[in-house]
């Protein structure tokens, strides 16, 4: 952060320290509520996802990750906030209807093995497949969260479960897209 030129330094709180922490909303909560099992969850998604965009000079795949990563964030911010109006953005339909575009669109080009995939084709779409491993995990606690009684709106679960398909299919797509760049196995 910079302010009038000059490197502005966050010391940390402390308020943390004993275990609590806020949301969102202001609501102070035990670092062990699901809410942030979720939250933790949606960020390692996020952070895998930059992984693999970081690995390719590839447009469509940058540019559907970026958009991926920004839905990320209105997830958690959601999913952190009881007020709506807090929350700004929402995932909404229109969400889900482009991811499954995206679906349908990628398929085209890179049609799906009707089998079970090793991840490691290439780097993007080994770090992409990683990536849908912390979004299928991402899923999961989401669920647990929506039994536990806490408000969890539909459209939620819809769009990270299509995510995680999409996620499926664009690294499949990058495997056909994108030159092998892994080192030969040696036979013994």
């Amino acid at each position: 952060m910079k302010e009038s030129g000059k490197a502005s330094i966050i010391r940390s709180t402390k308020k943390g320290d004993g275990g609590k922490t806020s949301l969102l909303s202001g609501e102070r909560v035990s670092k062990t509520d699901i809410r942030l099992e979720v939250g933790g969850n949606l960020d390692e998604s996020n952070a895998a996802l930059g992984l693999a965009k970081s690995l390719t000079t590839h447009g469509q795949i940058r540019a559907i990750i970026t958009t991926l990563q920004s839905h990320l964030l209105m997830l958690g911010a959601e999913i952190s906030c009881i007020d709506p109006v807090l929350c700004g953005k929402r995932i909404e339909e229109e969400q889900i209807l482009q991811l499954e575009a995206w679906i349908e669109d990628l398929q085209k080009e890179a049609p799906l093995p009707r089998c079970f995939v090793d991840p490691g084709g290439n780097p993007v779409s080994a770090a992409i497949d990683l990536a849908r491993a912390v979004m299928r995990r991402t899923e999961r606690s989401m669920i647990l969260m929506s039994e536990s009684g806490l408000p969890m709106r539909k459209e939620l679960l819809s769009y990270v479960n299509r995510l995680s398909f999409l996620v499926f299919v664009l690294a499949r797509y990058a495997e056909a897209t994108i030159e092998a760049n892994v080192p030969s196995s040696q036979s013994d």
